[in-house]
């Protein structure tokens, strides 16, 4: 009875605690995290506007489930936390609202972490209408969380997360112990946006566990949040833990998946992959046992590969956790597929990789594809795959497998398609064995219907490009105009560049000699053009000097319109990318260029550089020696590579003594889709080796290379000319070129014949 009464009291003083709550108004870190040791239940601490530089914040107070204690900026967005700055919540039952981090780093800490010490969690705490955008380490190889989730039942929802640069995963949920095992944190309508591809792998959006806790639940949901040009790398969302969600989002014109890398019995259901045709655009992959994917929409995703719409994998024999374990008791129902690239059976099988899936179903799944030859592509034996109901458009040509029927499907507008009844075919023998081998998912009711179905949930899902993240931050967008500026010399020209950084800059070349004495640092978006006939002469002062032009980072350099004589150059190259390992990446471009007499290496992708892309077309290349392009550098065995994209077309070379092109990238890291190689429509005429070159053109690692309708002329003779070598899977193709006494060209088992 003494006990009862206890408890009644307890009840009773919990309202009158929130009706004596305190509200206490805070101008600084420091009287933040004073207000945070005297806090108690229900009390309410206003951030005053202002900027928070350099603020190391650690919360611990403890509120209650009737009255958590709340930090709420007075004003959304009007407190910016910059510098070196983080946050650390290690307290219960508090709710962060209307925070903004901008104009800083954290180091190698997180931004936000779910703890302030090994011992001291956060459990049943949220930060909601908040905001971190490009607050990178200035280091694009210094690693680094955004936000880390630990403890248990926490709750990330209507932030805004933008143009994460450096490396490291943005939101990781870790499970290093059973504190933050069994978790049911929540991430939910949450915008994660443009993340631009970080040439190598931890370029997740969301990772929950790593590969030694995959045999732990975590039951993290992962729902209602909009992904928007996630292209970091492979894996948006990668899943390496158990019994997860991923559920109701919308992932918009990203290169990657949603990846079930580890783990089991995780669902992924009632999603929307608009890929828009976007090159790399995926939709989920599946590993492990017992994972479903139910009732998704996917419409024009072209991803490839890992990246393919639906990818299911081959797994290892007696695999250890960090690679593939095989797929077992897998479903794939109710899906629809709506002009997106073929699906991968069995995807990876190679040597190691050389188990394939057992009892796999796919039941009852859409599939419109006019596009392609086939709607699906197999890499090893599948007689551990069930196909059951499963329906494709009659257009198709591809001699379909058991359990795919072809019909008259109806595409009723951009993002929906519907089938004739009469051509159903009958699955309630898959169905039912399903509902029986599987009680502890009955709430998941299985669609006889093929296809994806539930009403208006599309016009739903589209809704979260404008409800998802926060409801007071919008991006700055800067318009530049273009500065046009005559120059006579090369002291003109480097005084012009200095005072303009960030600028977007055409500078028009009039004089006849540019003569440098020390090298030029490129600030900005840099235009050089001429209209001068004959070529101009470029050169710099002194013999142990680098290079002639840096492109520094965010910066870019074009030659457009403009003819250069490197006679006298005296520079170990003459267009050099920045080496500092900076986080901002950049690019370099020539159109209609003529570039004569270079002796050196001309353009050089220095270690830790990364240019998005290097467009070179319309432009002559003539008596020289050395190097052209090199990107050679990365050789640290991790998969790291100098440039994106890379296109050279309607190009002339010739009468040159020397390597065109050395692109490397080591390691057998699968999570990138770069280097991507285009080199078409090009005259290469009289190029001969140095005999210090392995070929005229080489590709070691490359992930993507097309040659396509170029001529080659007396080059590389007796040599080898064209050299691919690959560690991992690669797609090369060869189509439409001339070979007219040059040397061969030594291709591997990645070539892809047409």
């Amino acid at each position: 009875m003494k006990k009862t009464s206890i408890y009644i009291l307890v009840l009773l003083l919990i309202p009158m605690m929130s009706l004596h709550a305190k509200t206490w108004t805070v101008n600084s870190a420091i009287a933040l995290m004073q207000a945070d040791k005297a806090a108690l239940p229900g009390d309410i601490i206003l951030l005053q506007k202002g900027d928070w530089q350099n603020a190391t914040i650690q919360l611990n107070a403890m509120g209650t489930a009737n009255a958590p204690i709340t930090y709420r900026v007075e004003k959304a967005g009007s407190v910016w936390i910059t510098g070196q700055s983080s946050l650390s919540i290690g307290g219960s039952w508090l709710i962060l609202d209307g925070w903004h981090f901008r104009d800083g780093f954290a180091e190698k800490k997180a931004i936000i972490s779910f703890r302030s010490s090994k011992t001291q969690l956060a459990n049943h705490c949220r930060i909601t209408n908040s905001v971190i955008d490009g607050f990178n380490n200035p280091k694009r190889l210094d690693e680094n969380y955004w936000v880390e989730l630990h403890g248990r039942n926490n709750r990330i929802d209507h932030c805004q997360f933008r143009d994460k640069q450096n490396m490291g995963v943005l939101l990781a949920v870790i499970l290093d112990n059973d504190l933050s095992r069994q978790n049911f944190h929540s991430i939910d309508h949450n915008h994660f946006g443009f993340r631009i591809p970080l040439a190598s792998n931890t370029g997740e959006m969301i990772r929950v566990g790593v590969s030694e806790h995959c045999e732990f639940n975590s039951n993290t949901q992962i729902t209602d949040n909009y992904f928007d040009n996630c292209d970091g790398e492979t894996e948006i969302i990668s899943i390496k833990s158990g019994s997860n969600t991923i559920r109701g989002n919308l992932f918009k014109e990203s290169q990657g998946s949603v990846v079930l890398r580890h783990g089991n019995k995780n669902l992924v259901m009632d999603n929307l992959f608009l890929g828009n045709g976007k090159a790399g655009t995926g939709g989920v992959r599946i590993i492990n046992e017992g994972n479903w994917v139910l009732n998704n929409f996917f419409y024009r995703c072209r991803g490839e590969g890992f990246r393919a719409p639906l990818c299911i994998m081959n797994g290892v024999p007696n695999s250890p956790a960090f690679r593939y374990l095989p797929v077992k008791d897998a479903l794939v129902a109710n899906n629809s597929f709506v002009d997106c690239a073929p699906m991968g059976f069995c995807e990876g099988s190679d040597t190691e990789r050389s188990q394939a899936p057992v009892n796999v179903l796919m039941v009852n799944n859409l599939i419109h594809n006019q596009t392609d030859k086939s709607v699906y592509s197999i890499f090893d034996k599948i007689t551990g795959f069930h196909f059951a109901g499963n329906m494709v458009n009659k257009e198709q040509g591809q001699q379909l497998l058991a359990g795919f029927a072809k019909a008259t499907l109806t595409k009723s507008g951009k993002d929906s398609i519907t089938v004739n009844k009469s051509v159903y075919q009958n699955t309630k023998y898959w169905l039912d064995s399903i509902g029986k081998a599987n009680p502890e998912r009955q709430e998941l009711v299985l669609n006889s219907k093929p296809g994806f179905s539930s009403t208006n949930l599309i016009s739903q899902l589209k809704m979260l490009e404008m409800e998802a993240g926060t409801n007071w931050y919008q991006p700055s967008s800067s318009t530049h105009s273009l500065l046009k500026i005559d120059c006579a010399d090369a002291a003109s020209l480097k005084k012009i560049v200095q005072q303009y950084p960030g600028a977007h800059l055409s500078i028009n070349l009039t004089g006849k000699q540019y003569l440098f004495d020390a090298p030029v640092n490129v600030l900005q978006h840099l235009e050089l053009t001429s209209k001068q006939t004959t070529p101009i002469q470029m050169a710099i002062t002194g013999s142990s000097q680098a290079f002639l032009f840096q492109i520094m980072s965010g910066s870019s350099l074009t030659l457009k319109n403009i003819s250069l004589d490197l006679t006298n150059l005296q520079a170990s190259s003459c267009i050099a990318t920045d080496s500092s390992g900076s986080v901002k990446h950049v690019s370099f471009g020539m159109y209609q260029a003529k570039i004569s007499n270079s002796t050196s290496v001309f353009f050089d992708a220095t270690k830790t550089s990364v240019a998005d892309s290097i467009i070179i077309t319309q432009s002559r290349f003539e008596k020289g020696s050395g190097i052209l392009f090199k990107m050679n550098q990365e050789l640290g065995k991790k998969g790291y590579y100098n440039v994106e994209q890379l296109t050279i077309s309607n190009n002339q070379f010739k009468d040159y003594n020397g390597q065109v092109l050395d692109l490397v990238r080591t390691g057998n890291d699968e999570s990138t889709m770069g280097p991507i190689v285009k080199i078409a429509k090009n005259s290469f005429n009289n190029i001969q080796s140095n005999a210090v070159e392995k070929s005229m053109i080489h590709f070691a690692g490359v992930q993507k290379t097309l040659l396509e309708n170029n001529r080659f002329i007396n080059c590389y003779t007796s040599k080898v000319m064209i050299l691919y070598q690959d560690e991992v899977k690669a797609a090369h193709r060869l189509k439409g070129n001339q070979s007219e006494g040059s040397g061969k060209i030594q291709t591997n088992k990645f070539l892809v014949k047409d």
